[in-house]
């Protein structure tokens, strides 16, 4: 079990504090950048500026300079062939805010850390995870590039659904990392914990990062609006193997193909809503987070409604972007309730024979 930070009290809650704040930059960024998936608002602009893209076009000339840069990309030819300019302007306004969300987040990470490191507040330890996380975000950065990049060329007209899913698990990665890191700053009294709900807990959260991944995937291959019948998927409950596994070699079916892809995301809904419930139980049982475990598993089912409620009203855009905000909601409950049973000691009782020697020690 890895060994408990240690901040010295006097900086521990603002440390904290700006763990949190970082975490809820991650949150919106995540939200902002499913509504530009959902819009399709992704490739309006084409160009990596990383500084000077701060700024937006500032005239009607360079709004049209920007505009003519996307009519010359396969998504305007194929897909938005005749958008007027303000409709443009829509699209060109969700993408620049997600990426002005992202430059944020990582100012909002690192200016307050480098005051931390010159305070002396981090601990080696500390140190060292927190320069992988702001490390992992500057890699997301580029990451989120090499997928806008998939979608400028050729006969695509989004971005590749591989690249999607990577760069949006890369974020809630970090995210859950800054999550899990703020709620272990502040000192807490050890008290006895149950491996096995603890170990569940955990199982839980790598599932939910693990279906959030299969929903990138679904996302980019428009599969909810493909198969949009429930409970069974376009006509039966499980599809002929015929249809699932027709690319080979036989893993591309489970990147490419859309009712795979779909399949697989149902399938570990189910098991995630099983294993949730059953995880709730045993905390109640072994009394351990018991309250979280069963908050968590209402927030599972909330989301498995959301999901279904828009499947079969084939992915209306407010129901589409309340089912990802709640992607991340409950992975936020699942990282919460994990750290709280991760970070706790084994309660060991003494056994009849050591209580014995006690006793004995005591009466001589």
């Amino acid at each position: 079990m890895p060994e408990p930070i240690s901040v010295p009290i006097s900086q521990a809650r603002a440390v904290r504090l700006w763990l949190l704040a970082a975490a809820a930059m991650i949150f919106l960024t995540l939200i902002v950048g499913g509504a530009t998936r959902l819009t399709e608002s992704g490739l309006s602009i084409v160009e990596w500026k990383p500084v000077s893209g701060v700024l937006p076009p500032l005239s009607q000339g360079a709004w049209q300079a920007e505009f003519e840069k996307y009519q010359a990309i396969p998504q305007y030819r194929e897909l938005n062939r005749g958008m007027s300019l303000d409709q443009f302007k829509v699209i060109y306004w969700w993408e620049w805010t997600h990426r002005l969300l992202a430059r944020t987040t990582g100012a909002v990470f690192l200016l307050p850390f480098l005051y931390f490191l010159w305070r002396g507040a981090i601990p080696p330890g500390l140190r060292t995870r927190l320069w992988i996380i702001f490390a992992g975000g500057a890699a997301l950065g580029v990451v989120g590039w090499w997928m806008v990049s998939s979608g400028l060329s050729g006969t695509r007209v989004s971005v590749s659904q591989y690249r999607l899913a990577f760069h949006l698990t890369l974020a809630c990665a970090i995210y859950a990392g800054v999550l899990w890191t703020s709620q272990q700053v502040l000192p807490r009294r050890p008290i006895a914990s149950n491996a096995r709900v603890r170990n569940g807990a955990l199982l839980i959260a790598a599932l939910v990062l693990g279906q959030i991944y299969l929903g990138a995937l679904v996302a980019g291959l428009d599969a909810g609006v493909a198969y949009n019948t429930w409970p069974d998927i376009d006509g039966s409950l499980v599809p002929a193997a015929s249809r699932l596994w027709f690319h080979t070699p036989w893993w591309r079916n489970l990147f490419e193909n859309a009712l795979t892809v779909q399949f697989d995301h149902r399938m570990l809904a189910y098991a995630i809503w099983v294993v949730a419930g059953l995880h709730a139980i045993d905390a109640r049982h072994a009394r351990q987070h018991a309250g979280g475990a069963v908050v968590l598993w209402l927030a599972v089912t909330l989301q498995a409604t959301l999901g279904v409620l828009t499947l079969v009203w084939v992915v209306p855009l407010g129901l589409a972007m309340a089912h990802q905000a709640m992607a991340i909601v409950v992975l936020t409950i699942a990282v919460v309730h994990a750290e709280g049973l991760r970070h706790r000691v084994e309660k060991r009782l003494p056994t009849r024979t050591a209580a014995s020697e006690v006793q004995g020690a005591q009466h001589t």
